[in-house]
């Protein structure tokens, strides 16, 4: 089967490369009223890579799309000469922050995607600093989410269940090209064991509300 040349190769590497340049060639793009946002500064920098990404891309891409809801999969989308579709999710941390744990994408989700071979859910990470109204990009990741290893993702109860970066606040842990197969697999291993966990929290709260339940039958009706 033809794998895709942007992963199996280090395009996504030059890809990243270019990212950094990109974003760091702008002209200041803060103000002194909204820098100390790490929302505004993600969506600024979303901004700039929705209109410009695809002069990162190149000829590598054939058609390229921006036009997503802000809840949709994906913030970017392009399709290569070879006919691989990539979903792209761009995530922004401010260094310094500290702890969050961003959503990626469902289980469900990416268990449909990945019915086809030829799509790819991207991860678009950037890592920027800031000091007073200037963004400095200091890392760029651009890689599949079977590069990422589950030593720095979690699932999150939401829904089937939410893949997230278990620390945005420290660096990702990448395995270069990795099996899709084997992540797929180590996927499911993490859902048989997170559901009954699930199913237990479950069963205490209905428990739990039995109990509220008896409290108040008990209660005169005031």
């Amino acid at each position: 089967m033809v794998k895709s040349r942007v992963f199996y190769t280090d395009t996504y590497k030059a890809i990243e490369r270019a990212t950094l340049e990109l974003i760091n060639s702008q002209p200041d793009f803060m103000s002194k009223s909204t820098v100390t946002s790490p929302r505004a500064a993600g969506d600024a920098i979303q901004l700039i890579l929705s209109h410009q990404f695809q002069n990162v891309l190149g000829n590598l891409c054939c058609e390229y799309s921006a036009d997503f809801a802000r809840r949709a999969m994906a913030d970017l989308a392009f399709t290569d000469y070879d006919g691989f579709y990539y979903l792209v999710d761009v995530k922004t941390h401010r260094v310094g922050a500290g702890f969050s744990m961003p959503n990626l994408t469902s289980v469900e989700r990416i268990a449909r995607l990945y019915e086809d071979d030829k799509n790819f859910f991207v991860v678009l990470s950037i890592r920027y600093a800031v000091k007073e109204t200037r963004v400095t990009v200091q890392e760029v990741h651009f890689v599949p989410i079977e590069f990422l290893s589950w030593k720095c993702l979690t699932i999150g109860a939401l829904g089937w269940g939410q893949i997230q970066i278990a620390d945005a606040a420290k660096a990702l842990r990448i395995n270069e090209k990795y099996s899709r197969k084997e992540w797929m697999l180590e996927l499911c291993d993490i859902m048989f064991d997170f559901y009954p966990r699930e199913i237990a929290k479950i069963t205490d709260r209905i428990e739990y509300f039995r109990k509220v339940k008896q409290h108040w039958e008990k209660k005169p009706d005031n």
